[in-house]
């Protein structure tokens, strides 16, 4: 049985949580602080995890910056509603999505739901690997490298440039990542995909990469470019 952590002080949330996860054949998991996160992560290594940003003891940053150094299992951070810094924080740290408060449990379920399918399609893949120029991209293993130094991404970031650049050249509008790399039934917006990009440029562009670069294409979407011939 698919087990989701649910991590959140609020305890009239966590019920209701609960309830709707249990509906949906899911086996939740109740932790009401950042340390009992942590502890119940270890010991019952769920499938999903829902994570409240503001919590006691340890914040919702702490326990995603923990279960990141452990884990790839996906994380979906909690924020509170227009505090466009935590979403942006959360995301910076390795969160695969978040969820702004007030929230419906069904639009919840549904963003599990999406990123389980996403699990499963990535299970189903054999081991890849890409290479182009100076950039080396293993996605079986999630290690990024661009002149044989290896760049820290978070998962997200990584499946958006294997998206890119093993199709070099070809514009990806924001609902193409946002069905493909978040689920068709995403309900997030598409800035989700531009806040994305926008943290995954500044990384690489710490590196040369003189052939090769992360394109705007404005009004539609983004491409990988290949700026001259290797």
């Amino acid at each position: 049985m698919i087990k989701i952590l649910i991590a959140d002080d609020n305890k009239q949330i966590t019920s209701i949580l609960e309830e709707y996860s249990k509906s949906q054949g899911y086996a939740p998991i109740i932790a009401l602080d950042g340390l009992e996160a942590i502890t119940k992560f270890i010991e019952e290594k769920p499938d999903v995890v829902l994570l409240d940003v503001m919590m006691p003891k340890k914040d919702g940053f702490d326990v995603c910056r923990d279960i990141r150094k452990i884990s790839n299992v996906p994380v979906i951070m909690v924020t509170a509603r227009g505090e466009d810094f935590e979403k942006i924080m959360g995301l910076d740290i390795g969160a695969d999505d978040y969820i702004v408060k007030p929230f419906s449990p069904s639009e919840v379920m549904a963003r599990v739901r999406a990123i389980l399918r996403r699990i499963s399609r990535d299970d189903e893949k054999p081991l890849q690997t890409f290479e182009f120029d100076n950039l080396k991209i293993n996605l079986a293993d999630y290690i990024i490298s661009i002149n044989n130094i290896d760049i820290s991404l978070t998962k997200k970031e990584i499946e958006i440039l294997w998206t890119l650049a093993t199709n070099k050249n070809k514009v990806f509008s924001r609902d193409n990542l946002l069905s493909s790399l978040w689920g068709y039934d995403y309900l997030g917006d598409n800035r989700t995909v531009d806040s994305h990009i926008k943290r995954l440029r500044a990384k690489l562009d710490e590196f040369e990469h003189k052939t090769w670069d992360i394109k705007t294409i404005w009004g539609v979407g983004y491409k990988l470019e290949v700026l001259s011939d290797v």
